[in-house]
């Protein structure tokens, strides 16, 4: 029997098994950081299953080791992230979230059991590989810093270090059975922007004896804007956004100060750090003009995901021999950041997108809504893809 069978049945044998996981796991989510009942269940499955695993990383995280015939030989990991949303869910589904105001809206819950149902797989083709597969549990996906920046500190591959890195992570507008790839840039970096502008407050009928920091705020977001976009450079994706804006005083009162919070992103990283010095001159120079003072705050967020322009062909082509050619999508770079971004400045690393969209229907539910929800028979493509591309790479 052929290695694509083989994998192929085994997935087919393990698929219900791997459903019920997803489900326990959609029903007690846990959020960023705090994920130590996910981080049991899976350290309880490993035990059962006899996969040794390295832990605490971060407190939750684990790294489980699968060896092959020849543990001298490569080294590839495979990434998941374990963490849910602040959502409360709204799906109505039999097994929804137990947690309340916590929900697995960005699919983690289907990035755990696909791995987990590869593992599975996995642990029975060790006959038919050379090196070994690391499997990368990660906890604070959503959360700055990164739970990725945090475990490479930790030290996760100190004792082996992987040779590639690959990660997976659902796309609700893609039909089940497909999978996308992106060589080079794919996701943008994300820095959080926090500017408290102060001035002097007053009655809203006097403007001459106050200093309005409304008004300076209001200039501020409106030449942020325009002089992000001028020196952007050529080509360059590039997305300022400010999404809270609090001036708390009162239909004829003018406060004292005000706040902006927002987000800026880009797939340059030269270009990010020229643009926090940008910000920075803009905010500052306005509020000195108008006799008024801001204090920036730039949160630096994930890097700019980079997928390696060689792996990712490899694993491209892969999918077209697992999957069929017409269950392969070439994507187009995304705003949204991960924090898979800093395993691909540390390490030749791909992540690529699985479909999670029943198929013949236009029902799309975004990521990171209440009414997210996943195509269950994408699991199966979760666990083979990764077992496929893991047992392949390796040769």
């Amino acid at each position: 029997m052929d290695l694509k069978k083989r994998i192929q049945l085994k997935a087919d044998e393990y698929y219900g098994e791997v459903l019920s996981i997803r489900r326990h796991l959609h029903m007690y989510p846990e959020r960023s950081f705090g994920e130590v009942a996910t981080s049991s269940f899976i350290r309880s499955l490993l035990d059962k299953w006899d996969i040794p695993y390295r832990y605490p990383f971060v407190e939750t995280g684990l790294v489980a080791e699968i060896a092959g015939n020849d543990p001298e030989g490569p080294v590839i990991a495979l990434r998941t992230d374990m963490d849910a949303l602040p959502i409360e869910e709204q799906t109505r589904l039999e097994f929804s979230s137990r947690n309340k105001g916590t929900m697995h809206a960005c699919g983690h819950d289907i990035h755990m059991a696909s791995l987990l149902g590869a593992i599975m797989v996995l642990r029975e083709m060790k006959d038919l590989f050379r090196g070994r597969i690391l499997c990368i549990f990660q906890p604070g996906e959503e959360k700055l810093p990164g739970g990725a920046k945090l475990m490479m500190e930790e030290g996760i591959f100190d004792q082996v270090r992987p040779d590639m890195i690959i990660a997976q992570h659902v796309l609700p507008e893609m039909d089940t059975g497909t999978v996308g790839f992106r060589p080079g840039p794919y996701m943008a970096s994300s820095d959080e922007i926090y500017i408290t502008v102060k001035g002097q407050g007053g009655h809203g009928a006097l403007p001459e004896k106050i200093n309005d920091p409304v008004l300076m705020a209001s200039h501020m977001l409106i030449t942020l804007q325009q002089e992000i976009n001028r020196k952007a450079p050529k080509g360059t994706p590039t997305v300022l956004s400010f999404g809270k804006v609090v001036a708390n005083g009162a239909v004829n009162v003018i406060p004292d100060e005000v706040t902006l919070e927002g987000t800026f992103r880009t797939m340059n990283e030269t270009w990010r750090k020229e643009a926090h010095q940008l910000i920075a001159r803009v905010t500052r120079g306005i509020a000195d003009s108008m006799g008024g003072e801001a204090v920036l705050e730039v949160r630096h967020g994930y890097p700019v995901l980079k997928n390696d322009p060689e792996l990712t062909a490899r694993s491209r082509a892969l999918a077209i021999d697992l999957l069929g050619l017409e269950h392969v999508v070439d994507m187009d770079i995304r705003m949204t950041a991960e924090d898979f971004g800093w395993f691909s400045h540390a390490y030749p690393s791909m992540l690529y997108r699985l479909g999670v969209k029943t198929a013949n229907t236009n029902d799309i539910l975004p990521l990171h809504t209440s009414r997210f929800r996943a195509d269950e028979s994408a699991l199966k493509t979760g666990m083979t893809m990764l077992a496929w591309l893991a047992v392949n790479v390796l040769k």
